[in-house]
């Protein structure tokens, strides 16, 4: 196995906070003459303008740009396959990672001599970007490229939870062998990436990491950009790792609302919970909803106290719980074949038993205690790969 090849770059200057791509100074001098390649998205920016413009002004030969889903610009909605492009205010070519290929080609690759990755994560294992940069990292590290990650922090970094993916349900929503919620920053995932040999062929990508300055994981940060379309309050990005399971139920989360992943309901808890929401197709965020154009009842947690989740630090699978116990339809709870907008619970969970386990009502402790060893032994893990305490 090849020895990974990573160079952290970090400078301590003053004790304000800043994101890898905020530090200019540390990186200009390593792009000087390259031919430059940036995995960005809406998340990335300097200030308000993003990563992209703002390398550009600086003098950076700026030869190609690949967009995540919901692409470069962030126009297209979740699960919405995003077609290669000519960026209008650039004029530089846009390849899409998310339609017809994943990950770049050798082609796509050959004018590049050093590839960006400059997006926001939120921390969950079904949250796609940490995927994309697998996929990158493969490519780059197939082909000779350095790839230079500019890190941002995680809003979730306090959270460590949920069971480890097991590889019988390794999917786009699921890759490797981690907890709902793993408590990384991008760039601590791509050391991770390199350290486990999880790269396929088992390949080690070089990498430079462009620290924060002034992070640690408990440290709370809001947002300057909404990560994708869906998520698109503080609130929404605290509940996320716990209401996304949601998708794998036959219960709208949100979506069709302007406020996805905050409340849960579905028209037949009607007599059962006195809040009530109307999910409508949204272009940009979800066209054809569950439940669309019915008026769903359940629980609303716009102004839930997300604080809990600091002292907890674990995520909630409480609601889940409780609307499959309140369910009067609990036999369609799990049933796929009803929506073609739900998901597998199997695959956002990660395993096999959790479904059995709510429906024979096992309790909160019962569950947590099947995430072991699993869970435990991952946290020892991460320490190898930590770049902020």
């Amino acid at each position: 196995m090849q020895k990974t090849k990573t160079t952290v770059i970090s400078k301590q200057t003053s004790t304000a906070f800043k994101t890898g791509a905020e530090q200019t100074a540390l990186y200009l001098p390593l792009l000087k003459g390259k031919r430059v390649g940036m995995v960005v998205n809406p998340t990335s920016v300097i200030g308000k303008t993003t990563t992209v413009d703002s390398l550009l002004k600086l003098g950076v030969k700026i030869v190609k740009i690949f967009g995540p889903e919901h692409g470069f610009r962030g126009n297209a909605s979740a699960g919405v396959h995003v077609d290669s492009e000519v960026d209008t205010k650039t004029g530089i070519k846009v390849v899409s990672l998310y339609g017809k290929q994943s990950t770049p080609s050798k082609e796509n690759l050959a004018d590049i001599d050093v590839m960006i990755f400059d997006i926001q994560d939120v921390g969950v294992r079904f949250y796609t970007y940490i995927n994309t940069l697998q996929h990158v990292m493969e490519a780059c590290a197939a082909n000779g490229k350095e790839v230079m990650i500019f890190d941002r922090p995680n809003p979730n970094g306090f959270v460590i939870d949920g069971p480890i993916l097991d590889p019988k349900f390794k999917s786009g929503i699921g890759l490797q062998p981690i907890p709902v919620a793993h408590g990384l920053t991008v760039a601590e995932y791509a050391q991770m990436l390199n350290g486990e040999g999880w790269l396929k062929d088992q390949l080690k990508c070089k990498i430079t990491i462009i620290k924060n300055a002034n992070y640690n994981h408990d440290m709370p940060y809001e947002l300057p950009v909404s990560p994708s379309p869906n998520l698109n309050t503080p609130q929404s990005i605290l509940l996320y790792p716990s209401t996304c399971l949601f998708e794998g139920v036959y219960v709208n989360h949100g979506r069709g609302t302007k406020f996805p992943f905050t409340v849960l309901g579905a028209p037949y808890y009607k007599g059962i919970y006195n809040f009530s929401f109307t999910p409508i197709g949204i272009k940009g965020m979800a066209e054809t909803p569950i439940f669309k154009d019915e008026i769903c009842y359940g629980i609303d947690l716009r102004n839930y106290d997300t604080s809990v989740f600091r002292k907890t630090r674990q995520i909630n699978i409480q609601w889940l719980m409780e609307l499959y116990q309140k369910s009067p339809k609990k036999e369609d709870f799990f049933n796929t074949k009803l929506s073609k907008e739900m998901g597998t619970i199997e695959k956002l969970i990660g395993v096999a038993d959790f479904r059995q386990q709510i429906i024979d009502g096992k309790s909160e402790t019962e569950i947590r205690a099947s995430w072991e060893p699993g869970l435990s032994k991952y946290k020892e893990m991460r320490k190898k790969y930590l770049l902020y305490p």
